[in-house]
């Protein structure tokens, strides 16, 4: 099987929140928000990952996030939909609901809380490679699962399925991005997953961000990933340091509470709502997310 829509893995990806109305999905807002993006300088669209708060959806409201943001996108950016689990099952079906409903891509989480092998690792991707011609990007994030993909086994994954075009990688290790990029076949996009890190993983080689800042300041985060792939580094270094003080802020308590909490205080969406096990920011935090936001001048 062979995707004809592949993407070009190059350039600034949002990590898209999911906007909930009386904890059902917000279709039209999820909509509004994609169009804003696409004003805005956003390569592409990541519904459904972790800052969409997907372990908390089911397959039928994943499918209505990837659906607005496929039909919003109108082919102007690439929508890319979160399909990872810890059962490989699921993830397959999932995977293919997302290709059925026109996505270009899946990022697939490195299964957590079953902690597999290595080789369990390499025998997940591989059923799901397997199983559908969409592209495949893998997402290492070992804070949230446990479990670390190796650069030795991405680099065999990448070279054994052509659908497996790139990572997400959230290690925070710079010398695993290095040798992800040295192992990995030649073309397979390394993507930086932390907002903070996406400077030096670019000049290590890296094609550029899923990011959650995007969702606040996408037209700036799309200048840092322009400016860093075209090799501007004192203009990426400057525009770095400034967002620095807020890329950090985002994360003070677990992603997405701060990012969704910002969008309310910045009027980009009508409440901050999570679904529980996820809570509302402690309120300690949220002066402070506050008072940074009212430092860049994004507070309405």
């Amino acid at each position: 099987m062979e995707n004809v829509m592949a993407i070009n893995l190059e350039g600034s990806f949002v990590a898209l929140v999911t906007p909930f109305n009386n904890d059902k999905v917000d279709e039209l807002k999820i909509k509004k928000l994609v169009k804003w993006h696409i004003e805005n300088g956003t390569k592409g669209i990541v519904a459904c990952g972790t800052t969409g708060e997907a372990p908390t959806l089911s397959l039928e409201e994943q499918g209505s996030v990837i659906s607005a943001a496929v039909e919003a996108a109108e082919n102007k950016i690439d929508v890319i939909a979160g399909t990872g689990s810890n059962n490989t099952h699921h993830v397959i079906e999932a995977t293919k609901q997302a290709e059925r409903l026109g996505a270009r891509g899946a990022l697939i989480v490195c299964p957590y809380y079953n902690k597999p092998t290595q080789n369990g690792l390499y025998e997940h991707f591989k059923a799901v490679a397997s199983s559908v011609a969409l592209d495949i990007i893998v997402y290492n994030i070992p804070g949230r699962t446990s479990v670390n993909m190796e650069p030795a086994t991405l680099a065999s994954l990448s070279n054994d399925y052509k659908n497996i075009v790139g990572v997400k990688e959230c290690s925070g290790s710079m010398d695993q991005v290095t040798s992800m990029i040295k192992a990995c076949r030649p073309g397979f996009a390394v993507m930086a997953g932390d907002d903070s890190l996406t400077l030096p993983i670019i000049a290590m080689g890296g094609k550029g961000l899923i990011s959650t800042a995007a969702n606040i300041v996408p037209a700036q985060i799309s200048e840092l990933v322009k400016w860093s792939l075209a090799g501007d580094l004192d203009r990426a270094r400057a525009l770095h340091l400034k967002l620095f003080p807020l890329l950090k802020t985002l994360f003070i308590e677990t992603n997405p509470g701060p990012v969704k909490e910002a969008m309310q205080i910045m009027g980009l969406i009508e409440n901050s709502s999570l679904r529980l096990p996820m809570a509302a920011m402690d309120d300690a935090n949220r002066k402070r997310l506050q008072s940074v936001l009212e430092e860049f001048g994004l507070a309405r």
